[in-house]
């Protein structure tokens, strides 16, 4: 691939990534309410679904991704449903003085599972990746090897990405140290967690 393509992209990409969007705003919200247990889960998930759509897009298959709007309308839903569960776990949790909450059974499959639900119903990723980056990148003559290095780059970015806004959440999650703080904190994220929903719902 064009050493000059892959950079415009990486650096849109990375731009991007910064950006907070619905995504972001669950992971940030999450470890500041539970800390970091489960958090590589999550942004595992949020990967392999941005993965799923440079897949799409390379592959060609936007127009079969618009055939079957409805289903990445269902969800969209579903990733909606699943931050205000998370909210309301949020908003419920005891007060007690900050620390690394256990992951129950099988959490870290829900967890995945939420962050790819919610990377796949996310309108922005759509909208980055099916019509951003063919302006970017000419899709048309994407080689195996060029598809490799896309994938790279959207991995590493991304790691990279998410990396930091789950260590600058924690930091500010060890700067509440009584149990009201983190009654506040609590129900902070609880609140931003579910407008996170709201927003990946409304978005078009």
């Amino acid at each position: 691939m064009d050493p000059h393509s892959l950079l415009i992209f990486a650096a849109t990409y990375a731009l991007a990534c910064a950006f907070p969007g619905p995504t972001v705003t669950a992971l940030v919200a999450r470890v500041m309410g539970k800390g970091t247990q489960g958090a590589p889960a999550f942004c595992f998930g949020l990967l392999v679904g941005d993965l799923i759509w440079v897949a799409c897009a390379v592959f060609g298959l936007a127009l079969l991704a618009a055939l079957f709007q409805p289903v990445f309308v269902v969800i969209r839903y579903l990733g909606a449903a699943y931050l205000l569960f998370l909210a309301w776990k949020l908003w419920t949790a005891p007060a007690t003085e900050p620390g690394e909450s256990r992951a129950a059974g099988g959490e870290g499959i829900k967890l995945f599972l939420g962050g790819l639900a919610l990377t796949m119903g996310n309108p922005k990723t759509m909208l980055f990746y099916l019509a951003l980056l063919p302006t970017l990148v000419d899709l048309s003559h994407v080689t195996t090897g060029g598809f490799v290095e896309i994938v790279l780059v959207v991995s590493v970015i991304y790691s990279t990405v998410l990396t930091g806004y789950v260590l600058l959440a924690a930091r500010a999650r060890r700067a509440f140290r009584s149990s009201r703080a983190m009654r506040i904190v609590n129900r902070l994220t609880g609140g931003v967690m579910a407008g996170a929903a709201v927003a990946v719902v409304t978005r078009s």
